[in-house]
């Protein structure tokens, strides 16, 4: 598949939200079409939809690199700290847990649905989804992304409350999809407006995504220490056989943040949070900073790539992300001003 690799420098006037000067370095940011036509859009869409959702209701927590060795370690923090303000979900929900989150799925390269975590980001057309870049870059084949790529917020059992929406496109850190640097394991992917199966099989349009549900804000260079709330679907247990997650719900937790070492990741600057979710089910997980239970809305400063138990007691206890730099910015930047449209004509 053919991508696009553009050199990208940072001074980010962006959205008309609140935003400190990032700094001017460039970063390498590479675009990768998914389903780039409306054809084909309509044609992922059928195919999670079709047969009663069967494909969506048959699909397993993608589990590749779910777990590290980590240590604990010293204190980071890089640049100039910038924030875009999240939108504020308009649904009238009960319990604090956030609209944006739900689960992106994907036909892996062993031809079987799989999923992981995504959610909903505030950007200019209010059409993004941030996860692990392993759950849309393919670490096991070299140059391919995932097929049939959509994103459900809110999925429960074949339920598409706010619409399915199929990715358009992704960008991603250059370091990551060419060297597999997981310093750079976050991708942004646009997605088209969403849409649902009528009673008579027909695909009807449900609107942009983060008018639907809202969108979480974005933050860069934030000092390591604070509590970041951690959301996602974990499936499964510890190793030692504790705290089993069905991956059918959404679950939460929060805790402070810390720099880490990883002894078997090629990763520079990673962080973990105190969370006790396994990594199946949970990669993709929002990090939100700051984040406000009666606006279900923080800052996305983190994404959960894999899981550590570091103190070795066969309990997770750790959820590691790539540091949110600069460069995170800039990839944010150009993925946020790109437009998706519908998929319906």
């Amino acid at each position: 598949m053919r991508r696009t690799v553009i050199a990208l420098g940072i001074g980010l006037g962006l959205l008309g939200s609140t935003v400190v000067t990032a700094p001017a370095h460039a970063a390498n940011v590479v675009s990768t079409p998914l389903a780039a036509t409306s054809t084909v859009a309509r044609e992922v869409a059928d195919f999670w939809l079709a047969g009663g959702a069967a494909n969506l209701k048959n699909a397993t927590p993608y589990a590749v690199q779910t777990v590290v060795q980590g240590q604990r370690s010293s204190n980071l923090q890089d640049g100039i700290s910038g924030k875009v303000s999240p939108v504020a979900s308009p649904v009238s929900a009960t319990g604090n847990l956030p609209t944006t989150l739900g689960k992106v799925f994907f036909v892996g390269a062993d031809g079987q649905p799989h999923w992981c975590t995504g959610t909903a980001v505030q950007s200019q057309y209010r059409n993004l989804v941030a996860t692990a870049g392993h759950c849309v870059h393919d670490i096991e084949r070299s140059d391919a992304t995932f097929d049939k790529w959509v994103f459900i917020p809110g999925y429960s059992e074949g339920a598409t409350p706010w619409g399915l929406y199929v990715g358009k496109q992704v960008f991603a850190h250059y370091d990551f999809d060419v060297y597999e640097d997981y310093d750079r394991d976050f991708a942004f992917v646009n997605v088209y407006n969403g849409v649902v199966l009528s009673s008579d099989g027909v695909l009807t349009n449900t609107g942009r995504l983060v008018d639907n549900v809202g969108g979480q804000g974005f933050s860069w260079n934030q000092p390591i220490g604070s509590s970041r709330n951690v959301f996602g679907y974990p499936a499964g247990s510890n190793p030692d056989g504790t705290k089993s997650y069905t991956g059918e719900t959404l679950e939460g937790s929060a805790g402070p943040t810390f720099a880490m070492t990883l002894s078997d990741l090629p990763a520079d600057r990673p962080i973990g949070v105190d969370s006790p979710f396994p990594g199946t089910g949970s990669l993709g997980s929002s990090w939100l900073e700051h984040y406000s239970k009666d606006a279900r809305a923080g800052y996305l400063n983190g994404i959960t790539i894999s899981v550590s138990d570091t103190d070795g007691d066969n309990r997770y206890d750790t959820g590691v992300s790539p540091y949110f730099d600069g460069e995170t910015a800039a990839i944010y930047k150009a993925a946020a001003q790109y437009w998706s449209g519908s998929i319906l004509i």
